[in-house]
């Protein structure tokens, strides 16, 4: 069975345009629902190490890391840029870990107590924000307080594929 345009409407030129458009609509959504999943499993791959926020080291139930968003960095081929805030509950914190990429962290709630291999220990508040070089130890990621929440937004910029997060053993 065919539908063409002058059978929707036969009289209204813009019509056609309409149809056309709705048209390309559908196959465009039946295209990204097939290919969501896969992408979605691919990305979640590459995430699922840094959503480990404690490594079980604590059960603070307001620490956690959601995804902004993710891209290839199409003028910089086999790169991508990847953006996570990280949330920690009171005295919630990221056990010792390294990242396979640059990492730009800035705070927009609460203070964070950072430490970087062997360097020394700092708090980090609203509005300000610190860098980690590719293969930095982060000894110390912690929500400053005991008694309020405290987040910070990731960049990372790593490997297209790259294992984002990696526990120190």
């Amino acid at each position: 069975m065919s539908i063409t345009c002058d059978a929707i409407a036969p009289r209204l030129p813009e019509a056609r345009y309409v149809s056309v458009a709705v048209a390309a609509g559908l196959m465009c959504a039946i295209a990204l629902g097939k290919a969501l999943p896969a992408t979605m499993d691919a990305l979640s791959t590459v995430l699922a190490p840094l959503c480990a926020v404690n490594n079980g080291s604590s059960a603070n139930p307001g620490d956690a890391v959601e995804l902004i968003t993710s891209h290839a960095l199409p003028n910089v081929p086999g790169k991508r840029v990847t953006i996570v805030r990280v949330s920690y509950g009171p005295g919630g914190f990221s056990a010792s870990h390294r990242h396979s990429g640059t990492v730009t962290a800035y705070i927009t709630k609460g203070e964070i107590r950072s430490q970087l291999g062997g360097g020394p220990v700092e708090i980090f508040k609203v509005g300000q924000s610190f860098f980690e070089p590719p293969g930095s130890t982060h000894l110390v990621s912690a929500n400053a307080s005991t008694t309020e929440p405290a987040e910070l937004i990731a960049v990372f910029v790593a490997d297209e594929g790259a294992q984002l997060t990696m526990p120190l053993d």
